[in-house]
């Protein structure tokens, strides 16, 4: 039997010039936030009266943005289609009331987060009282998933050649002392946080923080997101910390599973 072919897979389906300009989009990072039309040919593998023409529709549409030396950088605009990426299904609008009820009653920093590739991208954060950690974990930002709470117990839910795949798709780093570098090692840590139906972190990915973190599940039973709870080490020790706020996570983490498969 012959395999289908998705749309997006057919080569006449596809349109140069749009991938050109997600090409120019992508050009931009967190460290070359504004560049010249140069630097952004460059970074785009394009020809510089290409770029110059697709940064002046981008600057027509609202994408980007120029000054006066004529360098260029994108728009608060762009933050548009990131938020409604983001929304869930509305996921992060029933989540973030139930994670103000965690802190800081339980906890200093408490997190929706997503899978992405090999990454967990936060959809929703709340925090207070981690400022000396100096940590930005707002909306839209991302973290190791091997290295974190919050993305193990997303990766646990996966079929183990799909972790092995995404393990093996990023440098896996030692964050802290205590960070699992090691893919078996990892392996390991998910199949526990598979079976025990959570995931805990004693300065793995930060040193002095100490996270609990349960999944939430869409209408297929597959895990959709993580909800996470993070403290400060100075504050309470990670058996206390497990004991006072493992059933108030669970419990975050049902009801956004219940709100997930009735939207489903």
């Amino acid at each position: 039997m012959a395999k289908t072919v998705s749309p997006a897979d057919n080569p006449k389906n596809f349109v140069n010039s749009v991938a050109k300009a997600f090409a120019v989009l992508k050009s931009f990072s967190a460290q070359e936030f504004e560049l010249t039309i140069t630097e952004i040919a460059e970074r785009a593998e394009m020809d510089r009266g290409t770029t110059f023409r697709l940064v002046q529709t981008l600057v027509k549409l609202g994408y980007l943005h120029a000054n006066e030396s004529r360098h260029y950088r994108l728009s608060l605009k762009c933050l548009d289609l990131g938020y409604t990426a983001l929304s869930a299904g509305n996921l992060r609008g029933q989540a973030e009331p139930l994670l103000r009820e965690l802190v800081p009653a339980l906890g200093d920093a408490a997190s929706l987060g997503v899978l992405d590739g090999s990454d967990v991208v936060y959809l929703a954060r709340v925090s207070t009282g981690l400022d000396r950690h100096k940590i930005d974990r707002r909306p839209g930002s991302r973290i190791k998933a091997y290295a974190a709470a919050l993305g193990q117990v997303i990766l646990a839910g996966l079929p183990k050649e799909e972790q092995i795949a995404r393990l093996e798709a990023t440098e896996r780093i030692k964050l802290s002392e205590r960070t699992l570098t090691d893919l078996k090692a990892l392996l390991a840590r998910l199949d526990q946080v598979r079976k025990q139906g959570f995931a805990v972190s004693d300065g793995e990915n930060a040193y002095g923080l100490r996270t609990l973190a349960a999944p939430v599940f869409g209408a297929d039973k597959s895990i959709v997101a993580g909800v996470s709870l993070t403290v400060d080490a100075n504050r309470m020790d990670v058996k206390t910390f497990e004991k006072s706020a493992l059933p108030e996570v669970l419990r975050v983490a049902k009801l956004l599973t219940n709100a997930a498969r009735m939207s489903g």
